[in-house]
């Protein structure tokens, strides 16, 4: 018996008391192994023959690309991202002129005739670069690596900091999809998180992405913020559904103040409770599906057409930084400060420091500052875990051939972590494969972290590491 394709069921119904029963701590699984598992032995050498290897066989690998520009002109109080908070323009173009270093070491390391099928510029605030400055270092990247006619290229926006001019200049450059972080249109929530933008800022920018025919159009929101209730939430779903963006990302607030310290300015008694969180949770889901928008899983929904949509219906979702990915096969090379790249044998991280990034690359050295080395059990539970993340079920044979082991022997401690999944109807397992149920997907999370050798028991950490799962 095989369960209904995660596709397939126009409704998922949301049971509140198993939500708060696995709200618990756990990994995105962005990667597998996670971010905290990094370490600085990984360094640019060993980066440097990572890159090597990856141009190994007869069929190039794809590209995918990432650039990181890491400025903004404010702080938002809620970001847990890598950002420079400046209002001096000119640290743009230096920083562009010092990107253009890595660039050229990476694309000189790579064989010339693999080409990018996707490239995603995020921050940070990319728009914080002028319309010339886009035009710029988009061009200097490609002329330096070769795109495919279809390749997917993404940039994430601020509607408060661009002019009219950006939207046609991306356009123009050869950005096909966008990205804009709204969070909430409530003005109190957007006053007590320090990010005041307009319905007007908001309407403008998905209309004019729309009639400059972009191929799709993605909203970034966040539930779990100050002075959010269900009701709020509801009135902030119904302006945005009616804006109709072609994807969705709903992201749980992560508050995390032994990391980010500026989210100590955010008040914690005007935060929601777990309870509430949960039941936004359960409204999100309804409102959004109810609109014609399918859940991908975790906090992404598209429309019935959008490609994600596609890929989750015929089980070949990926996972990546960026989160949920149509492109698998691609070795992912991230270039700027901080950024994370994930190739076929390992993950390499750059240098935090401006100042040390600049120093490196000054040097002629590529920037890596630690990363990790993948096992064979790394790859072998970073493709169990990619299943279980995306396509809803593993199917053992196919890692068995893979990999060449037995599945039930080296998973043997797997069915006692899963038996608590399993008795909620979580998870069915089956002799020939592991399979979640659609009530599954909503703590997929968890459900992944059976198949995870790194994770340490909860209490054994003095501040967790990761935010809780749903």
């Amino acid at each position: 018996m095989e369960m209904t394709s995660a596709a397939s069921s126009p409704r998922l119904e949301v049971d509140l008391d198993l939500l708060k029963k696995y709200n618990r701590p756990g990994p995105r699984y962005t990667s597998y192994p996670t971010a905290p598992h990094f370490h600085e032995s990984f360094g640019p050498e060993e980066y440097r023959q990572e890159i090597l290897a990856t141009n190994a066989g007869e069929t190039p690998r794809d590209l995918s690309l990432y650039f990181h520009f890491p400025f903004c002109k404010s702080l938002c109080y809620f970001c847990a991202c890598n950002v420079v908070i400046t209002k001096d323009a000119s640290r743009v173009g230096h920083y562009l002129g010092v990107l253009k270093k890595e660039i050229d070491i990476v694309s000189n390391l790579i064989d010339p005739r693999r080409q990018v099928v996707q490239m995603h510029w995020g921050g940070g605030t990319p728009t914080y670069m002028s319309p010339d400055q886009i035009r710029d270092i988009f061009g200097y990247i490609r002329k330096k690596f070769p795109f495919t006619h279809e390749a997917e290229i993404s940039i994430e926006i601020d509607p408060r900091t661009i002019s009219p001019d950006h939207l046609p200049a991306l356009r123009e450059a050869g950005f096909n999809r966008v990205s804009f972080g709204l969070q909430d249109v409530n003005p109190e929530v957007q006053s007590t998180i320090n990010r005041i933008q307009t319905d007007e800022q908001n309407a403008f920018v998905i209309n004019e992405s729309r009639r400059l025919g972009f191929d799709s159009i993605n909203v970034d929101l966040i539930y779990g913020l100050p002075h959010q209730t269900v009701e709020s939430y509801e009135r902030t779903l119904e302006k945005i559904i009616a804006w109709d963006p072609d994807r969705l990302a709903v992201f749980n607030y992560a508050h995390v103040p032994w990391l980010k310290k500026h989210q100590k300015l955010l008040p914690l008694e005007a935060m929601p409770d777990a309870a509430d969180r949960l039941r936004m949770l359960k409204l999100i889901i309804d409102r959004l599906t109810e609109a014609g928008y399918a859940y991908i899983g975790m906090d992404h929904f598209a429309k019935p057409g959008d490609e994600l949509t596609k890929a989750l219906r015929e089980r070949t979702l990926h996972r990546n930084f960026q989160g949920y990915s149509t492109r698998a096969e691609a070795d992912m090379f991230a270039m700027g400060v901080t950024s994370i790249s994930k190739l076929a044998g390992a993950y390499g991280q750059n240098l935090k420091s401006l100042a040390a990034y600049e120093a490196a690359l000054n040097e002629g050295r590529l920037p890596t500052a630690i990363g990790l080395k993948f096992s064979h059990d790394d790859l072998l539970r970073q493709h169990v875990i990619t299943e279980i993340m995306c396509n809803n079920r593993i199917i053992k044979r196919d890692v068995e051939k893979k990999f060449g082991i037995t599945f039930d022997s080296y998973f043997a401690d797997v069915p006692e972590k899963l038996n608590e999944f399993v008795l909620d109807g979580l998870v069915l397992l089956q002799p020939d494969r592991i399979e979640v149920s659609e009530a599954g997907r909503l703590v997929i999370r968890n459900i992944a972290m059976a198949f995870d050798a790194y994770l340490k028991p909860e209490a054994s950490q003095e501040k967790p590491i990761y935010s809780r799962t749903v």
